[in-house]
């Protein structure tokens, strides 16, 4: 079972090896809030960021920039940042909510197991989208034969399902302005899902 990170590390502190150490096997807290335009859906919380206790928190981690960049929001959020990202209708979950140094050493039953957690985390939650953030774990967790970045056919519920570069800076497939593009095809959906709502 995974321990709870602290939510009160302070901003201007960086982990030690030591904090790192033992931020193995923490977990992170969703922040996440029925009716959301999009739930964004990282693998598991890296070291870093289960010892700090907030999302995409290493530095290096392309997802706060790509965010800002795609249009989800007017600056460039902190991790330290996240709660605010509900005031946009924007979640944050993961996969496995368990921390290891590296995804890879997930086993695929863990990302299986992660893929019934978040259905019915979207089921009692009802995003209108849920973006899985990496290409193979969402083809492990789901079990798709064949996974392109965008939009894929299975939906949850009513939600539709996407999936994503993984926007780690260990990921060397995709650079910044590729994971831009991705995450900006994510925002025109989402605000077309919302007109549609509305009209």
């Amino acid at each position: 079972m995974a321990r709870s990170s602290s939510a009160s590390w302070p901003r201007e502190r960086r982990p030690t090896r030591d904090d790192l150490l033992a931020a193995h096997g923490k977990s992170v807290p969703d922040v996440i809030a029925p009716g959301l335009r999009v739930l964004f859906c990282g693998i598991n919380p890296g070291l870093y960021t289960a010892a700090v206790g907030h999302h995409f928190a290493r530095p290096g981690n392309r997802f706060w920039p790509a965010l800002h960049r795609s249009g989800f929001t007017d600056r460039q959020l902190s991790p330290f940042d996240e709660r605010e990202l509900l005031e946009r209708r924007i979640g944050v979950t993961n996969l496995f909510n368990f921390a290891t140094a590296n995804a890879d050493e997930l086993a695929a039953a863990d990302l299986r197991r992660g893929g019934e957690l978040l259905a019915r985390k979207v089921r009692r939650h009802r995003p209108r989208i849920v973006a899985i953030l990496g290409l193979g774990a969402y083809r492990l967790a789901f079990g798709a034969t064949r996974v392109l970045v965008g939009r894929q056919e299975q939906r949850i519920g009513d939600t539709e399902v996407w999936a994503l570069p993984n926007p780690s800076g260990r990921t060397a497939g995709y650079q910044l302005d590729a994971l831009v593009l991705a995450f900006r095809a994510l925002r025109r959906a989402a605000d077309r899902t919302r007109a549609e709502s509305l009209a």
